[in-house]
């Protein structure tokens, strides 16, 4: 650990633990609404891959980074879209609907990459985004380098999280979210649409995990390939559950697996005779230790997972 020592070491050690967490954080913060909503989005994982297929799609066929996020977001949508009609308005469980969503998209992701991008899909070099200093603020040391000198999409995550929980608990929008997720029947005794308040929120929910698929592919590693979101969707699902249903502390704790996940690989350079399976499994570890940890001390909106029938309203 004497890289922690080291000024240029500890800045690169963070800058990767960033860049580590901002796919989970955009994860984390989209299922913040659709769970507040009242709907288990289970569906992250699926909705992650969609994105990230979406921009490496958009990326081949436009030739522009911001074609593929574009593609990205609203392939992440449609993923959204197809979990709102499953679990609002046809009242399946929501817990199989996103297991469905997460195979469906493993599988179609796969097949369509094969088909269109074919044998060079693991070869060819996407358009991407690339890091934008900030002039003075990426001087600072250790954290200019860190968290100032980093590409556009780290940068709309640091206003979307503040500007999210802002709308989420101190706008009228966001009292109508938490409502609905809570007590469906006074929020729609109160002129809450609550369908469609579940619909926007859960479409909304998988545009954000698209965006996070995205950063992947535009900002990560330039190209797609199969299944390469890796379970990042359900760190981000305990991340939004240790983060207590807020999009600032599901932030926090997506750069705590952010800093988990560059430990890992630190440790796996470190160490090249221990087998490097024993150092990946360290981020899905602090998951589950982090949960058993805030077992009973977190409570989720009481209406989750819950369907809304307005003639059942009691």
């Amino acid at each position: 650990m004497e890289f922690l020592l080291d000024a240029g070491q500890l800045a690169d050690f963070l800058a990767t633990s960033l860049r580590l967490s901002v796919p989970i954080a955009f994860a984390a913060i989209g299922g913040v609404f659709a769970e507040r909503s009242g709907v288990f989005n289970i569906g992250l994982e699926g909705m992650m891959l969609a994105g990230a297929f979406g921009a490496a799609l958009g990326a081949f066929l436009l030739a522009s980074p911001y074609g593929g996020l574009l593609t990205g977001a609203l392939l992440g949508g449609l993923g959204g879209l197809l979990l709102a009609v499953l679990a609002v308005s046809l009242g399946v469980n929501q817990i199989v609907c996103g297991i469905a969503i997460n195979l469906l998209s493993i599988g179609l992701t796969a097949f369509l990459a094969r088909q269109i991008f074919g044998l060079d899909a693991t070869t060819m070099r996407l358009p991407g985004f690339s890091p934008v200093a900030i002039p003075l603020l990426a001087d600072i040391p250790i954290i200019g380098r860190v968290l100032f000198a980093q590409d556009p999409l780290v940068y709309t995550l640091y206003v979307a999280a503040p500007a999210l929980w802002w709308l989420m608990f101190r706008t009228p929008w966001g009292l109508g979210i938490r409502a609905t997720g809570e007590n469906p029947s006074a929020a729609d005794a109160g002129g809450i649409d609550v369908p469609a308040m579940r619909y926007l929120c859960v479409v909304g929910s998988g545009v954000l995990a698209g965006v996070g698929g995205c950063y992947l592919v535009l900002s990560q590693v330039h190209l797609f390939t199969e299944h390469m979101t890796a379970g990042k969707g359900f760190i981000a699902l305990a991340a939004l559950i240790l983060g207590r249903w807020n999009p600032v502390g599901a932030l926090a704790a997506s750069l705590l697996f952010g800093v988990c996940d560059a430990l890992q690989l630190r440790l796996q350079f470190a160490n090249p005779q221990v087998p490097y399976q024993i150092f990946v499994i360290l981020p899905y570890a602090a998951s589950i230790l982090a949960l058993i940890g805030f077992y009973g001390r977190v409570q989720p909106p009481a209406a989750v997972g819950r369907p809304y029938r307005r003639e059942a309203r009691e």
